[in-house]
C-alpha cells in the first residue's frame, strides 16, 4: 500500500510539473501564491543532507526546443561553496542533457520520502523545488568537483521553494 501512494504521489507531482511550462519567462512570479507545504519545506543545509542521503525523490524539468517542458527522474547531490549551494549532475546524453546546454537552467524538485510515522501524511511533503543556472567559471567547477567526477555539470540554485 505504501509503495502505491508513493507512486502516486511521484505521478501526481510529475503531471503537476508537467502542467505549467517549465521555463517560461514568468515562470518564477507566476508560481503558486501560497506555499502548502512551507512548514515542512526543506532548505540550506537541512535541504543539501537530504538530497546527498539519495533517498527520496529527485526530478530534472527542462524546457524542450519547442517550449514544451521535459521532465525526467535523475539522482542529483548538492554541495556547498562560499555559502552558495549547487547542484551536481552527470548526465547521459539525452534530451534534458541537450535543454541544459542550450538555456543553461532548469529546474529540480526533490520530495523526501514520507517517514511512515502514525499521524503523517502518506505522500511526500517534505522537501524543495529549486530553480538553478550554469556554472560556467572553469575555476569554480573545478573547486565544487570534490569528487574528481570526470563530466560533472554543475548548476547554481538561485530560488528555493517549498514542494506545493
Amino acid at each position: 500500500m505504501k509503495h502505491l501512494f508513493r507512486i502516486l504521489s511521484v505521478c501526481a507531482l510529475l503531471l503537476a510539473l508537467l502542467a505549467v511550462p517549465a521555463m517560461a519567462e514568468d515562470a518564477i512570479s507566476s508560481a503558486s501564491v501560497a506555499d502548502f507545504y512551507a512548514a515542512t519545506a526543506l532548505t540550506g543545509d537541512d535541504l543539501m543532507n537530504a538530497l546527498n542521503s539519495f533517498s527520496g525523490t529527485y526530478i530534472i524539468t527542462t524546457a524542450n526546443p519547442d517550449g514544451t517542458a521535459n521532465s525526467a527522474f535523475f539522482i542529483y547531490s548538492m554541495v556547498k561553496h562560499e555559502d552558495k549551494y549547487y547542484l551536481q549532475l552527470g548526465l547521459a546524453e539525452n534530451q534534458s542533457k541537450a535543454n541544459l546546454a542550450a538555456t543553461g537552467k532548469g529546474m529540480a524538485v526533490y520530495a523526501a520520502n514520507p517517514s511512515g510515522e502514525e499521524g503523517t501524511k502518506p505522500y511526500p511533503v517534505a522537501g524543495a523545488r529549486m530553480w538553478f543556472e550554469v556554472v560556467e567559471d572553469e575555476e569554480l567547477v573545478k573547486t565544487l568537483n570534490t569528487s574528481g567526477r570526470e563530466g560533472a555539470m554543475f548548476y547554481e540554485v538561485v530560488l528555493v521553494r517549498p514542494l506545493g
